[in-house]
């Protein structure tokens, strides 16, 4: 019952890392992180990514023009592309690091205890990896607040709002968090008697061979 319970939490964290893992790539390239609606054209709806400014209209539909250059980007902007890359790629290792180190996978099953650091490593890279997916769709959000709340711009300039992407960053840090968690506590449970079933084999072809030579304990 206790291996039981600790392969499904395994599966669970692996599974809820891999769900993170992918929203967090999808947040990356997603161009909603802000979206402007204008009050005086209803029709015209523009968005803000961390790659491309995107405008929607009902007549021309999608037109997305890529930013010019890195270093004019505002500073959450650098820093959240940078972050971004960096989860995607702490998500990819932890989620093959792993990998490995789960219990029903037969590859090392008799190295314990290096399937058992496996699984920490793994579990720590994507708990990384949640937190470098939280810091930057943060850090925007709370840009996009405290100038949505600027008096000293004027109430007739638009304001920015929270896009899409920011709803499903956050979904995936959290993700990459439990995952991570709960391969953690999985690896650092007791950890059950996995190999009872070798030993039991052999323990009877031990008993099989001495009984070929005529003792019949093969203890003794």
């Amino acid at each position: 019952m206790a291996l039981v319970f600790r392969i499904a939490m395994q599966l669970v964290g692996l599974l809820l890392s891999l769900l993170g893992w992918v929203l967090s790539i999808i947040t990356t390239y997603l161009p909603h992180w802000k979206n402007l609606n204008l009050e005086l054209n209803e029709m015209e709806n523009w968005t803000m990514g961390l790659w491309q400014t995107c405008v929607i209209q009902e007549e021309v539909g999608r037109q997305c023009k890529d930013f010019d250059s890195f270093l004019a980007l505002p500073a959450e902007l650098k820093i959240s592309r940078i972050l971004m890359f960096l989860s995607n790629g702490l998500g990819l290792v932890g989620l093959l690091v792993s990998g490995f180190g789960l219990d029903c996978l037969r590859i090392g099953e008799r190295q314990p205890d290096l399937k058992k650091q496996l699984l920490i490593l793994g579990g720590v890279l994507l708990w990384a990896s949640g937190i470098t997916v939280l810091i930057p769709v943060s850090w925007v959000a709370h840009v996009t607040v405290q100038e949505f709340w600027d008096e000293t711009i004027p109430e007739i300039v638009p304001r920015w709002e929270f896009g899409e992407a920011l709803f499903i960053g956050w979904f995936a840090g959290f993700s990459l968090v439990l995952g991570g968690c709960l391969l953690n506590c999985a690896a650092c449970s007791a950890q059950a008697p996995l190999a009872a079933g070798h030993y039991t084999v052999a323990e009877i072809q031990t008993q099989c061979s001495c009984l070929e030579k005529g003792t019949a304990d093969p203890k003794v």
